[in-house]
């Protein structure tokens, strides 16, 4: 019995041991990670400003303010220091915030959907971006900070609200840095001189990112008048203070292109928050540079730089390691996913990506539409952007990745700096209409403008047609299989609906590779080899693509054995 005793009590010891050290670890970890809040010469809160309703979806704050236009397109306003502006735009912008966090977190949980993976994520973001704040610019994160405060209680189990903020500006960076999700997957040109209807630059570009239809739904064009820097506008979704899409008052433009990254190890500045800046406070190319050289950031991107003081356009190429810059020494510049200057194009991960992804059949493809189009102008423009074929006009299916549009944008936008005039394009996709801004206009009249409906781009009849019916349908039975397979969720395919996903997207190789996953799930192996074969006979999007098919052919035919 005495030996019993002193058992136990070891195994207690051991266990409280254990405990402590657990307990040590884990809050020397929650230390580690904390990030401190940004200091702030003004000692205001939410509670000294009072949101107005205007009318229906049109709110104000002071000189700020936010409505959505009859296009279905919130615009905002704002201007002042930059914590201010920050508290003013979480005012207005609180509840479309907290709508895209709810969307943005209930794709994480659909794409995990495991509670103790979930957490291991949690801590693995909180670790990795635990420096984040040391290389944003301090004006940014007081202007995070001031929008933070309107931030949802809701989630507020995941982290703190300032903390939240700051890691939805890297996610961007880290989804495609770690996991290769191809989420961004962007096409954009320049034209200039004679190769332009009016010989003025025209830019042109696709942002393909896609986190579910819900998370864009709400899409927000931003007017900033901050007290440094330049004036300009943004286009993206509410919550975002970094740029993915904008130009500013002198005619610069900026629009990101991800391209192959090594897998990081902390993060650095998010990209689009660099885009912020260069907007911000480049009135050129080489200020545009300069600004990019002394930024560390964690991905690899290129950004293509549009500049009417320069009459021209370049890109920018950056990783973590090293920057160039790219000028096509032409008056037409092409950018897809991969590099092209002296400094990148013979790297091996560059020529690897080259080889094994869709970026060079974009780029071809863009190339080859740009060279029938010239002169250009912004219908021809829109045309180009809204292209869902292959090269030579083959029809490749609907959604294909080598599309220029893979039916999955969150936006399209195009820009004449010359002029100071931006087009976004409305819902779906690039296909809605693309509606004109004129800055000077919009600047000199802040609480009055409107866009230019003389120059609006129609919608592309595409939408009017039964085939673009069909794909809406054929998209929905598709995630359908797609949470089967990756999530488990039940799901059963019908002779019917398995027939009409097929007559919805027949050329689409996609479609019998989603059929191979649904019936090598549902462990109709012999079923699923058909698919994933036939699969095959159709033009895949990437050399990765074609062999994960292969090896999903061959791991069926184990099964089989």
């Amino acid at each position: 019995m005495l030996v019993k005793n002193k058992v136990a009590r070891k195994l207690i010891r051991i266990f409280v041991g254990l405990f402590l050290l657990s307990f040590v670890a884990f809050a020397l970890f929650i230390w580690r990670i904390r990030i401190p809040t940004p200091k702030t010469e003004s000692t205001k809160t939410t509670e000294n400003y009072r949101r107005v309703k205007i009318g229906p979806d049109h709110y104000q704050v002071e000189n700020c303010w936010l409505k959505k236009n009859e296009y279905g397109i919130w615009e905002m306003y704002l201007e002042g220091s930059p914590y201010e502006r920050g508290l003013k735009y979480g005012i207005l912008a609180q509840e479309l915030m907290e709508k895209q966090e709810v969307h943005f977190v209930g794709q994480i949980n659909e794409m995990i959907p495991n509670t103790f993976f979930l957490h291991i994520l949690r801590g693995f973001v909180g670790w990795f971006n635990r420096d984040i704040y040391k290389y944003i610019p301090e004006e940014n994160l007081q202007e995070i900070y001031g929008a933070s405060q309107s931030f949802s209680d809701k989630f507020n189990y995941i982290g703190p609200k300032y903390y939240r903020i700051l890691n939805y500006h890297a996610a961007h960076d880290i989804g495609h840095a770690l996991t290769d999700l191809n989420m961004v997957g962007c096409t954009s040109f320049a034209v200039r001189n004679t190769l332009s209807q009016d010989s003025s630059l025209i830019i042109g570009r696709n942002f393909d990112f896609y986190m579910g239809d819900a998370f864009a739904e709400d899409k927000l064009v931003i007017f900033m008048k901050p007290d440094k820097g330049y004036k300009f506008t943004s286009y993206a979704w509410a919550g975002l203070t970094g740029v993915v899409s904008g130009m500013n008052e002198k005619g610069i433009t900026v629009t990101l292109n991800a391209s192959k990254s090594d897998i990081p190890y902390a993060a650095k500045e998010p990209i689009s928050l660099l885009a912020r800046e260069i907007l911000q406070y480049a009135g050129s190319i080489a200020e545009a540079k300069a600004i990019a050289a002394k930024s560390e950031t964690f991905v690899s991107e290129s950004l293509l730089i549009g500049s009417a003081a320069d009459n021209n356009a370049a890109i920018i190429e950056k990783s973590p390691s090293k920057m160039d810059i790219y000028r096509s020494g032409k008056d037409y510049l092409v950018c897809a996913n991969h590099y092209q200057s002296s400094g990148f194009k013979n790297d091996s991960v560059n020529i690897k990506n080259i080889h094994d992804s869709d970026s060079k059949y974009r780029f071809d493809r863009m190339n080859e539409l740009m060279s029938r189009s010239y002169p250009m102008n912004m219908a021809k423009a829109a045309s180009i952007l809204r292209d869902k074929n292959g090269l030579n006009d083959q029809f490749i299916g609907y959604g294909n990745a080598k599309s220029l549009n893979q039916l999955i944008a969150h936006h399209g936008i195009m820009f004449k700096p010359n002029e100071r005039k931006v087009w976004i394009s409305t819902p779906p996709y690039q296909l809605g209409s693309f509606i004109c801004y004129d800055l000077d206009d919009v600047f000199q009249n802040t609480q009055n403008f409107k866009s230019i409906d003389s120059l609006a781009i129609d919608r592309d009849p595409f939408l009017e047609s039964r085939d673009y019916a069909k794909y809406e349908a054929y998209k929905a039975t598709k995630q359908h299989i797609n949470k089967f397979v990756m999530l488990g969720l039940p799901f059963m395919l019908t002779d019917e609906e398995e027939n009409a996903f097929i007559d919805n997207n027949p050329e689409s190789y996609v479609t019998y590779m989603m059929l191979g996953s649904y019936f090598e799930k549902s462990k109709d192996y012999k079923k699923a080899i058909d698919y994933f074969q036939k699969s095959l006979k159709y033009e895949v999007a990437s050399l990765n693509e074609k062999h994960s098919i292969i090896a999903k052919i061959e791991a069926c035919k184990q099964q089989l054995q």
